[in-house]
């Protein structure tokens, strides 16, 4: 005895056979996804690490914010940077570096009683100096970000698995930021910072977000 399958159901198996093999397997889910183990806490830092962390950044003004947030982090957990991250911003007017600049005592003032943000004076002096020193940089014709990914020879440099807190690169590029005004760009702050902009793809070897062999940083 045979049983007629619905017409329908028919269709749908006919569709399948002339599918492409690929995409006859569901999509691997979000969860079941490998990462770096310190994206595995909280969702935040989930989305971050599986939208943001360690795609290459090549706009100077985001360049400039990230690092300011590195800074802010210092002594801090970068979950709690995240957590605050838009209320930085509407402190920090966008992180525009040109009205940063122009900030007075009294925005310093403003900044230290401000409860949404990380109420740190020095690292507040620190943001608005650091703002001065990226405009010196393009009055000067130096690109902030010709600048940054000049070390890395222009392209990501891919770790090889082992976690590191600085590197000779963060050295040389934090060495290079104070001797143009910076501060707050220790070489770990550097480091941390290289690896979220992409500038060093720092992604676990298991890690789904990983998408090339290591490859040396320029000499």
């Amino acid at each position: 005895m045979t049983f007629a399958l619905p017409a329908a159901t028919c269709r749908m198996l006919a569709h399948a056979r002339t599918m492409p093999p690929q995409s006859r397997t569901p999509a691997m889910s979000a969860a079941s996804r490998t990462r770096c183990a310190w994206a595995q806490a909280d969702p935040l830092l989930t989305a971050y690490h599986d939208e943001e962390w360690g795609v290459p950044e090549r706009d100077s003004r985001a360049l400039w914010e990230k690092l300011m947030l590195d800074g802010f982090q210092a002594g801090l957990s970068w979950l709690t940077i995240l957590r605050k991250r838009e209320a930085f911003r509407k402190a920090f007017r966008g992180f525009d570096p040109a009205r940063v600049a122009r900030f007075t005592e009294a925005d310093v003032q403003r900044l230290c009683v401000d409860p949404a943000i990380v109420r740190s004076r020095a690292k507040i002096e620190a943001t608005i100096g650091n703002a001065r020193a990226y405009l010196a940089m393009r009055q000067g014709d130096e690109d902030f970000a010709r600048f940054c990914w000049s070390f890395a020879g222009d392209k990501p440099i891919v770790g090889d698995g082992h976690v590191l807190a600085k590197t000779p690169l963060s050295e040389a590029m934090s060495r290079a930021l104070k001797a143009r005004g910076f501060k707050f760009v220790g070489p770990v702050i550097v480091h941390s910072w290289m690896q979220a902009v992409g500038i060093v793809d720092d992604h676990a070897l298991d890690c789904f977000r990983r998408k090339a062999p290591p490859r040396r940083a320029p000499r």
